[in-house]
């Protein structure tokens, strides 16, 4: 019931008692109730303001620290590919992930999630926790870290579409504008890379922006009647039976040899990219709205495409400080784009 409703009753109710002098009247409303209630009703609007502002400012923070677990995401599947195969390394990041969660919830004695809930969690379980890891781990055997982490730059206008068609949110103009800019600028930076040809990983990388967007999209929505670190940790918890499963067909499967590289790819994927990551980015997508925070993955591709050459030794293709600037730009602009 919000204060307006609150308000409305109050008067409907007021007459009820002996009416005074009109003066007297105006005296009592001032010193009592409803002058209480309107020093208190200031008091909140002020705070709200502020707050409003903060918590907008927070947000936003918390998702680009999503952003920047995310980007490492990539290189640390390479590594765990160097000692894994992409179904062992999907399944065990799946089991790693969901125990991790399950001791969470359980040390928070978090109770489960309404009936209601279910059905977004499910496609977030589908959509983040299978499907996207499954697929870009496919792809990445045979596209570089680079060419992948750009080819995903489209998700975040994925996530916008998404979002918009299941909230019934209609984002501004401007904001459609400079987020398909945005996208058009990582596609022809794809093309470029690929000499215009889409190759099989492409096909796997964007199969994944697509189930991934709907996850993104249905989990920012849920962080808003649920915190956002139970929404990935009930989501990979609902996951458990199928990374078992996973795991257990697929490590007998295909060939095995972990070093300490492949190790520290796997705990990485895992702890962070399965579940740390999620935990802040689904904060930060309630606080500031998904379409906006969707925007500020934008950058992820271009901080991959940094760790590539750091970590890995890639070469960055020479058209990637362009692409930088326009993302840049367009990320500047979607933020400021009212939804």
């Amino acid at each position: 019931m919000t204060a307006q409703d609150s308000a409305t009753q109050s008067l409907a109710i007021a007459p009820e008692r002996p009416t005074p002098a009109p003066g007297a009247r105006a005296a009592d409303d001032t010193s009592g109730r409803t002058g209480s209630s309107g020093r208190a009703g200031s008091s909140r609007g002020t705070r709200s303001s502020g707050g409003t502002r903060s918590f907008g400012s927070s947000g936003t923070v918390l998702a680009g620290l999503g952003v920047l677990s995310f980007s490492f995401s990539f290189p640390a599947t390479a590594w765990a590919l160097t000692g894994f195969g992409p179904w062992t390394a999907t399944g065990l990041r799946g089991v790693l992930a969901g125990l991790l969660a399950a001791l969470c919830l359980a040390a928070a004695r978090v109770p489960i999630p309404e009936r209601r809930h279910w059905p977004g969690l499910l496609v977030v379980s589908a959509g983040c926790v299978l499907g996207f890891p499954l697929l870009t781990t496919l792809a990445l055997r045979t596209s570089s870290t680079a060419h992948s982490a750009v080819v995903i730059g489209v998700l975040p206008v994925a996530t916008a579409s998404v979002a918009a068609l299941r909230t019934g949110r209609r984002p501004s103009r401007a904001f459609w504008g400079a987020a398909l800019a945005g996208a058009a600028a990582v596609l022809a930076f794809t093309l470029m890379q690929s000499h215009g040809r889409p190759t099989g990983a492409d096909l796997y990388l964007f199969a994944a922006l697509l189930v991934c967007a709907a996850g993104y999209a249905e989990g920012g929505r849920i962080s808003r009647e649920l915190p956002g670190w139970q929404v990935i940790a009930w989501a990979v918890v609902a996951a458990l039976p199928v990374t078992v499963l996973t795991t257990a067909l697929a490590l007998p499967a295909e060939p095995s040899h972990p070093g300490a590289k492949a190790l520290v790819g796997l705990a990485y994927t895992a702890v962070v990219s399965q579940f740390g990551g999620f935990v802040v980015w689904y904060r930060g997508m309630a606080a500031i709205g998904v379409p906006k925070a969707s925007q500020l993955q934008l950058a992820q591709p271009l901080l991959t495409l940094v760790w590539s050459v750091l970590l890995l030794g890639e070469e960055l293709p020479a058209a990637a400080p362009v692409t930088a600037v326009v993302v840049l730009v367009c990320i500047a602009v979607t933020q400021r784009a009212r939804s």
